[in-house]
């Protein structure tokens, strides 16, 4: 079915929409100018490669299914779009049409993952795990405590990953040590609140179902992403002090109460931005 649109005249529209692409370009302004002459970030890096982020599409306002825009010519041009004599609007029923298994996929994900209990005793050993007995490694940093050192970590904790899409890099001698071999087919009955890369992957949801998705949600949860991944390489093996991070040592006691405070307060911030997009996967549902 349709729902009623919210009509928004170009005056309400224009300074959302204006207010939004500057605080994009901001949180971007990094990498662009890295990316301009040609310089990587090790940390950084990952949202822009691995969730294939362009800033000039995250810093574009969508104000999502079920609002209409007046005088809005450049929306009309863009994909999944429709125009009429009211306004421009997103295209729910197109939208739905071509996306709507994306759009149930995810909705049931994130509900399953916000029912689970809050997972905290992982104690970021993925990042240790891609690195176990390697000869070569994905990020261009020295480990802090050497090769020798990380193996000796692994080792003497428990790999509890729920994450797939973290435990599928883990080394061939690190993989049989997870208590769970974790595969695609099980994504939906393993991913739990407390993983880090469960939050990070919001985004990744919001960007696979712009722009039905209100652009504030992604650019919210672009923001927690980039927050968490710092948090991730500084509990990694990796020695992160050139980017002006301490590192968070879960090798000890006092590094494993620290990751798990870390977890509990991203957990927190992601579980409200979980519950808005599952509610704007609603949206969308109803809407066409």
């Amino acid at each position: 079915m349709t729902l009623n649109s919210t009509v928004l005249s170009r005056a309400q529209w224009e300074p959302l929409a204006r207010a939004h692409a500057e605080r994009a370009d901001a949180v971007t302004a990094g990498h662009r100018a890295r990316a301009e002459r040609g310089a990587k970030h090790a940390i950084e890096d990952f949202l822009y490669e691995y969730y294939s982020t362009r800033p000039s599409l995250l810093r574009r306002w969508h104000p999502g299914v079920g609002v209409t825009l007046e005088d809005a010519p450049d929306h009309a041009t863009w994909r999944w779009y429709t125009a009429d004599a009211a306004g421009v609007r997103v295209d729910a029923r197109a939208f739905w049409e071509a996306r709507g298994e994306t759009v149930a996929f995810v909705e049931e994900l994130l509900r399953r993952t916000a029912a689970r209990p809050l997972g905290l005793g992982c104690f970021g050993m993925h990042e240790w795990a891609m690195v176990y007995r390697a000869r070569e490694r994905r990020h261009p940093l020295p480990l802090r405590l050497g090769q020798d050192g990380t193996d000796a970590v692994v080792e003497a904790n428990p790999l509890v990953c729920t994450h797939f899409d973290a435990f599928r890099f883990f080394t061939p001698q690190a993989a049989p040590r997870n208590a769970i071999q974790l595969t695609r087919a099980d994504q939906m009955e393993r991913e739990q609140p407390g993983c880090l890369h469960a939050t990070m992957d919001l985004y990744k949801w919001c960007a696979k179902l712009a722009p039905a998705v209100p652009s504030e949600l992604q650019l919210e949860c672009f923001e927690l992403a980039l927050e968490v991944r710092r948090v991730d390489m500084q509990a990694s093996p990796y020695d992160v002090s050139s980017f002006g991070l301490e590192a968070i040592p879960v090798e000890t006691p006092e590094g494993k109460s620290q990751y798990a405070a870390l977890q509990r307060d991203v957990a927190a911030r992601g579980a409200v931005l979980r519950e808005r997009l599952i509610a704007a996967c609603e949206a969308i549902r109803a809407a066409a």
